[in-house]
C-alpha cells in the first residue's frame, strides 16, 4: 500500500484530465505524475529512501504537491510545517521528527533554522531563489519519470503532521498509509466525489484537512483541484464562478466572510453542490443564513489531526441542523463519561473515536501516546453529546484550548512567550469571542512592582516569537489573577469576567 498509488491510479486512468491548477498553470494526471516521479527520483539520487523523515515548510502551491508525492512514493515521510511559524518553533519541531531534510520556500527562507540547530538535516532545498547550502527545487525537476511507489506495509507511516500538545509542546501525530487511505476513500464515499468534480482548496496543505480531506480525496476521485496560496474573499467568489466549482471547503470564518462579500448570491455558485465545514464549531446564525442566501445546507464534519481527520458527517441524506452528522463508514464514535463508560443520550462527556482512520501514535512519545489511546480508543478530549438517533453535538473544547479559525493555540504556549518579558510578573492567556475567527487570543497580565509596559509592546513582543494566529489580539493590565487555593490560576473566572462585560450586538 501507498497513498502516492492514487496519483499514479489517475494518471493511467484520466492521464489527459486536469488534475491541479495554480494561478495559470495547469497540470494533467499524467503531467503532474511525471513530476512527482522526477521529484522523487532526484531526491532518492541525493540519499532519500523509506523512513526518512523530510519537513516541507512550503505555501499552497504546486511544489508542495510534487513534494509530497515524490516523497511518498520513495517510501519517505513528509513532516509539514505550518508557514507562519518561527525559528525557533521550527527548529523544535524539525529535531523532534530528526528530519533527514528540509525543502522550504525562498520566501520563508528568514525563519529555517541555521544548519547547526538541525544537525540531523543533510539536505537543504530552496523553492525559487537558492541561496548558499540550499539545493534549486528545480534541480529535482531534471530526474527521470519513471517511479513506482514504493510497496509498503498498510501499517507504515505516511506522514507526520505536528498538533499542539497541552504542554504547549506539538506533538507529532503519525498517520499511516492505511490511515489516510481510509480517510480519502471515506470523503469520497459521503461527499459523491466523481472525476467530474472541482474542488477549490485555499485552505493550507500543511493542514490535515487541506491536505488529507482536499488534495488526497480530489486526486484520488480523479477530480480537478483548483488550488489557491490563501483565502482571499474575492478570489474565492471569482473562481466559485469562473471554474464552476462543485465542492466548497472551509473553517467557519471562510463561510463568515463570505456572507460578508455583496456579491455572494446563489447565482454566483452555479455548479456547487456540496459546502462543507470543520475545524471549529459553526455558528447556527451562519449555518442557517448561509442556507437562505446559498439554497444550500453546510454539511459540517468533525475530527481532529489524529483521526486522520475526517471522523463524523452531516451528511445531505439526513441533515440535522446544529450537529457534526454521525461517524463515518468504518469509524466507531461514542461520548464516555470520566471512567471511559459511555454516556446515555443527550449527556455530556469526552468523544472518543475507533477506526482505520486512527493514529499510530505521537511520534516519539510513547507515553503521550498510550495516554491519548488508552483502552483502545483515541480520546479526543472534545465534549459533545450523541442524541438518540447517533447524531453529535460538539459542545466545548477540552480545558482551556482556543480556536482561532480553526488553529488550535494553547495558553501555556503563549503564556511561556510574555513570562519573559522583564515587565511581566504573572500571566493567563484565554480565549476571547470574535464574529469572524470565532475566537481570539487574549492575554491577562499583572505586571512587577515598578514596572511598565504598553500592551502594544507586549504584543510586539510575542510577534517576533511566535506564529501570528498565536498572538494575543488583546492584553488587559490586572492587579491579581484570580487562584485557588493550592494557587492554580482560575481561567474559568478570567473567561467569566470577560463574558459579563460582553454586551451582544
Amino acid at each position: 500500500m501507498n497513498v502516492a498509488e492514487s496519483l499514479e491510479r489517475m494518471s493511467r486512468y484520466f492521464p489527459d484530465r486536469t488534475a491541479l491548477v495554480y494561478r495559470e498553470q495547469r497540470w494533467s494526471y499524467r503531467e503532474l505524475s511525471w513530476q512527482a516521479n522526477r521529484v522523487g527520483n532526484a531526491l532518492r539520487g541525493l540519499g532519500m529512501g523509506v523512513g526518512d523523515t523530510v519537513c516541507l515548510l512550503l505555501p499552497n502551491g504546486p511544489e508542495f504537491v510534487l513534494a509530497y508525492f515524490g516523497l511518498l512514493r520513495l517510501g519517505a515521510v513528509p513532516v509539514s510545517l505550518n508557514v507562519m511559524l518561527k525559528p525557533a518553533e521550527i527548529a523544535y519541531i524539525a529535531n523532534d521528527a530528526r528530519a533527514a531534510a528540509f525543502i522550504a520556500h525562498s520566501t520563508l527562507l528568514d525563519n529555517v533554522p541555521a544548519p547547526d540547530e538541525l544537525p540531523t538535516v543533510r539536505l537543504r532545498v530552496a523553492v525559487g531563489a537558492a541561496p548558499e547550502g540550499f539545493l534549486p527545487f528545480a534541480r529535482l525537476l531534471d530526474g527521470s519519470t519513471e517511479l513506482r511507489a514504493t510497496d509498503l506495509e498498510p501499517g507504515a507511516l505516511a506522514a507526520i503532521l505536528y498538533t499542539s500538545g497541552t504542554t504547549g509542546r506539538p506533538k507529532g501525530a503519525m498517520l499511516s498509509h492505511a490511515n489516510v487511505v481510509s480517510n480519502m476513500h471515506a470523503v469520497a464515499h459521503h461527499l459523491r466525489m466523481s472525476p467530474d468534480d472541482r474542488t477549490l482548496c485555499f485552505l493550507p496543505l500543511f493542514h490535515c484537512f487541506g491536505q488529507n480531506f482536499i488534495l488526497n480525496a480530489t486526486l484520488n476521485a480523479g477530480a480537478t483541484l483548483y488550488l489557491h496560496e490563501r483565502f482571499v474573499p474575492d478570489d474565492a467568489l471569482a473562481a466559485l464562478s469562473r471554474d464552476q466549482i462543485t465542492l466548497l471547503y472551509g473553517v467557519p470564518t471562510v463561510y463568515i466572510l463570505l456572507l460578508n462579500h455583496p456579491e455572494l448570491r446563489r447565482e454566483a455558485l452555479p455548479a456547487l453542490r456540496i459546502s462543507f465545514s470543520a475545524a471549529a464549531s459553526l455558528p447556527r446564525e451562519v449555518a442557517e443564513t448561509w442556507q437562505e442566501r446559498v439554497g444550500l445546507p453546510i454539511n459540517e464534519g468533525y475530527g481532529l489531526t489524529e483521526s486522520s481527520p475526517f471522523a463524523s458527517y452531516n451528511h445531505e441524506y439526513r441533515f440535522k441542523p446544529g450537529t457534526v452528522g454521525t461517524p463515518i463508514e468504518n469509524v466507531e464514535l461514542k461520548v464516555v463519561d470520566l471512567d471511559g463508560q459511555e454516556v446515555p443520550p443527550g449527556e455530556l462527556g469526552e468523544i472518543v473515536i475507533r477506526g482505520p482512520n486512527v493514529m499510530l501514535g505521537y511520534f516519539g512519545k510513547p507515553e503521550e501516546t498510550a495516554q491519548a489511546l488508552r483502552g483502545g480508543w483515541l480520546h479526543t478530549g472534545d465534549i459533545g453529546r450523541m442524541d438518540d438517533e447517533g447524531y453529535l453535538a460538539i459542545v466545548d473544547r477540552v480545558k482551556d484550548m482556543i480556536n482561532v479559525a480553526g488553529f488550535k493555540v494553547w495558553p501555556r504556549e503563549v503564556e511561556d512567550v510574555l513570562f519573559q518579558h522583564p515587565a511581566v510578573r504573572e500571566c493567563a492567556v484565554i480565549g476571547a469571542p470574535d464574529a469572524v475567527s470565532g475566537e481570539v487570543v487574549k492575554a491577562c497580565v499583572v505586571l512587577r512592582e515598578g514596572q511598565q509596559v504598553t500592551a502594544e509592546a507586549l504584543i510586539a513582543f510575542c510577534r517576533e516569537r511566535i506564529a501570528s494566529y498565536k498572538v494575543p489580539r488583546a492584553v488587559e493590565f490586572i492587579p491579581a489573577l484570580p487562584k485557588s487555593p493550592t494557587g492554580k490560576v482560575l481561567k474559568r473566572e478570567l473567561r467569566q469576567r470577560l463574558a459579563e462585560r460582553v454586551v451582544p450586538e
